[in-house]
């Protein structure tokens, strides 16, 4: 049970999604990335450039999906962590990924989201109620599903931990680790 599910797509950002993999493998952890289907996905970067107002994109590495989301079997993994980017909005009406979602949601086991990734859980219908952190652009995304906006770092609510943007990493990432560990650490697991 030390796998844990990291939930991309094509255009998931390339930080928000690599950092993690990395500090869940030094944390003895088994990353598995999950996407629509296995093969190799393109990640971008994204940064709000001086004297922009939008989010300017281009081409990351790129990174292989071992499971497509049809194929996962929830009760294998540890924990579940939504990257962000632009692909949570195509992601979030994928029908085996929101069953994924809201098992770990109705399971009470650790959950992490960065960015875009709140659409996901949003579009399941998990965060009503749920404070989370997320990009300021996707405020309306979590507020209309009923979730409560938080503009800071790092917000934890029970199972769930939350960050705004990869600039948020060295935040929010150790608490979804702790999570991660006091849930291993349970009797019977």
């Amino acid at each position: 049970m030390n796998k844990v599910l990291i939930i991309v797509g094509d255009a998931t950002e390339t930080v928000d999604t690599l950092y993690p993999y990395y500090r869940l493998i030094e944390g003895g952890y088994q990353p598995v990335v999950a996407a629509p289907e296995k093969r190799r996905y393109q990640m971008v970067l994204h940064e709000v450039k001086p004297g922009w107002t939008i989010t300017k994109e281009w081409e990351g590495y790129s990174i292989e999906a071992e499971i497509a989301f049809k194929d996962i079997q929830p009760e294998d993994y540890a924990g579940i962590f939504f990257s962000g980017g632009r692909a949570p909005e195509y992601l979030r009406e994928d029908e085996a990924l929101l069953r994924v979602t809201r098992y770990f949601f109705e399971k009470n086991l650790p959950i992490a989201s960065v960015c875009h990734g709140v659409e996901i859980p949003a579009r399941a219908g998990c965060v009503k109620g749920r404070r989370m952190a997320t990009v300021a652009k996707c405020k309306f995304d979590l507020e209309i599903c009923g979730g409560i906006y938080v503009n800071e770092p790092c917000v934890v609510d029970g199972n769930l931990v939350s960050g705004r943007t990869f600039h948020d990493n060295g935040h929010y990432f150790g608490a979804f680790m702790k999570l991660l560990d006091a849930d291993k650490a349970r009797p019977g697991k």
